[in-house]
């Protein structure tokens, strides 16, 4: 299945889900913006506000209010990456919807030529060019995306990287469940499964500045693995 020829998008919708982001958040939105007007007609920044112990929403909403093309959606409990990604896919408008992190781990003008690659593809994937990361993180990092690979044949060089442009009929399409982080494999695996096309692009890494990533945190990997495993008996269940 594919969907019908792309002409450009006349909407674009980022989703920024942002969870104690305080000294980001305002950066990523003015990011966001800056590159936007080149990459569609209309557009949107969506920042989705996991129950912040910090500033992260007030800070959202203030710009909500000096921009129109700004929007928060404010969890009513915390729902993890997952949940948070979820919302922001559901209030988005958007014909493509592009998400990445509040931390700024990308430059946000790599969106822009990430965009006409959507006349060939309903999903593209950014894998990092550079690995400026501890070592640690960066053996996860590649035991992860080896064990996706045989687990689910993506076939996707970094299914983490928060670097997603997705046509709104993938979204509609398929269904996400994950509360954590393993919505980017969830995301990557219904697309491929529902017969769409993935792409993927390489984009240059940038560590996050403030604040500190819990993504390689034990609670974290526990996570991921518990969601991996219920979803893989799932999939098994569905084939039977």
């Amino acid at each position: 299945m594919r969907l019908a020829d792309f002409m450009g998008p006349h909407t674009l919708s980022v989703v920024l889900p942002a969870y104690n982001e305080e000294g980001n958040i305002e950066t990523a939105i003015s990011h966001a913006l800056a590159v936007l007007p080149s990459c569609a007609r209309d557009f949107e920044v969506i920042v989705v506000d996991d129950c912040s112990r910090d500033r992260t929403g007030e800070l959202a909403l203030a710009y909500a209010r000096r921009d129109r093309h700004v929007r928060v959606v404010t969890n009513s409990r915390n729902l993890g990456l997952g949940g948070s990604m979820r919302a922001g896919f559901e209030a988005s408008r958007g014909e493509l919807v592009f998400y990445t992190d509040s931390d700024l781990p990308i430059d946000m003008a790599d969106l822009a030529p990430a965009v006409p690659l959507m006349s060939r593809y309903d999903l593209v994937a950014g894998y990092r060019l550079n690995r400026d990361e501890g070592v640690r993180r960066a053996l996860y990092s590649w035991a992860y995306n080896r064990l996706v690979s045989w687990l689910f044949g993506l076939g996707v060089r970094d299914v983490n990287f928060s670097f997603k442009l997705v046509k709104r009929g993938v979204l509609e399409a398929v269904e996400l469940r994950s509360r954590g982080s393993f919505i980017d494999v969830e995301l990557l695996a219904e697309t491929v499964a529902a017969g769409f096309a993935v792409g993927e692009m390489g984009v240059r890494y940038t560590p996050r500045v403030w604040g500190t990533s819990t993504l390689a945190s034990p609670r974290v990997i526990r996570g991921i693995l518990v969601e991996m495993s219920a979803y893989r008996h799932t999939r098994r269940r569905i084939r039977r």
